[in-house]
């Protein structure tokens, strides 16, 4: 029998964040996901007159194979899979999984000979197809956010199906405001004081047309502007590895000091090639659902109250300049259950203990997205 909540997340997928059009070309890539959950969005799909693809993977498979990759192996793959890609013109996404820490144990040569490999994949995908992605609830999850499997289903699916209209509309005022700041200045808790320049950097909107569940607007600092110190209050799971406690020194833009639970890999990620060191994302979350970190960042990055900043690669969209083979988004949540903290924009207290300040932007507390 179908959970009726499937239908409600597909037309939310298929029709809001894709907008499936008649002759679309739409690939589902599924891993660790219920096979009704496929069923209801092909179904969806050429309801909305699309052309429905699916590819299903298993996490245990695919750790064994990038275990044993090599350089041609994944040369071959990337051939085949960019290919398939310029084919389609959307990508949905799901991905589930018994253990978010599968790759862990997995070589950092092998990861980097598959992300170098498979890189002209993902920038295809992310430039050239409307795309989104999301998590599926397990009972991993719901262990890692401190909840029963029934309750943070629950939670899952109030997320996911949040009426993202209103929040594209909510969201409106603050893009304006990122647009015409100059200097930004964060303070939080722990030794977190920095501050950079995002002059002439769009700010781009997340309203549920990339990323389920959303509630994000983004922008980069200009390149070599950051100075100050940037201590994260969430842990991150980055190339199947757990981190704790990242603290990240900064001078003139590049990282020159990084530490935490684990210090040599955290540089050696970091070392990756010359971008990595830089920031390419600044984003603020309001998403009024979520409020404590569970180390799945397409959660954790919407965290009401929340800012991320990303060594690595930049978005086209907000282009500041940096290129890398990495994009790793690690969260500072500045509410008072967290220790607080503010955000200025030239001066101005845009907010405070994880609460927007000026009356143009109240409609994005959560009292009034939820």
């Amino acid at each position: 029998m179908i959970d009726p909540r499937m239908n409600k997340l597909a037309d939310v997928l298929v029709g809001y964040s894709t907008k499936v059009q008649p002759g679309d070309k739409v690939l589902i890539d599924a891993s660790g996901i219920p096979s009704e959950m496929v069923s209801v969005l092909i179904k969806r799909v050429v309801e909305a007159g699309g052309l429905p693809f699916a590819e299903v993977h298993d996490a245990k498979i695919s750790r064994t194979l990038v275990m044993n990759t090599t350089e041609e192996q994944a040369k071959i793959l990337c051939r085949r899979d960019l290919d398939f890609m310029k084919e389609m013109q959307c990508y949905i996404a799901l991905r589930g999984g018994y253990n978010v820490t599968e790759m862990s144990d997995v070589p950092d040569e092998k990861m980097k000979i598959l992300q170098k490999q498979m890189r002209p994949v993902l920038d295809y995908r992310v430039e050239h197809t409307r795309w989104v992605v999301l998590r599926w609830p397990t009972s991993s999850m719901a262990q890692l956010a401190g909840m029963s499997t029934e309750q943070f289903e629950d939670f899952y699916f109030d997320v996911c199906t949040l009426d993202y209209a209103k929040m594209s509309e909510a969201e409106k005022p603050l893009k304006e405001r990122m647009e015409r700041a100059d200097r930004v200045k964060i303070v939080g808790p722990l030794d977190t004081d920095i501050e950079f320049s995002i002059k002439g950097i769009p700010a781009v909107q997340c309203d549920g047309d990339r990323n389920i569940p959303d509630g994000e607007l983004f922008t980069a600092p200009v390149r070599d502007s950051v100075n100050g110190v940037m201590h994260f209050n969430a842990g991150t799971i980055y190339q199947g590895k757990p981190f704790d406690d990242i603290r990240l020194v900064f001078k003139d833009g590049k990282i020159v000091e990084a530490t935490g639970s684990d210090t040599k890999a955290l540089n050696d990620i970091l070392d990756t090639d010359e971008g990595s060191r830089y920031i390419g994302e600044f984003s603020l979350g309001f998403n009024p659902h979520i409020k404590r970190a569970m180390r799945d960042i397409l959660f954790d990055e919407k965290i009401d109250g929340s800012i991320h900043f990303t060594p690595g690669r930049c978005y086209e969209e907000a282009d500041n300049g940096n290129h890398s083979k990495i994009h790793w988004d690690m969260v500072l949540i500045q509410t008072e259950d967290y220790g607080g903290g503010q955000i200025y924009f030239d001066d101005e207290l845009i907010r405070k203990n994880g609460r927007f300040v000026p009356d143009y932007l109240q409609v994005l507390n959560p009292e009034n997205l939820a």
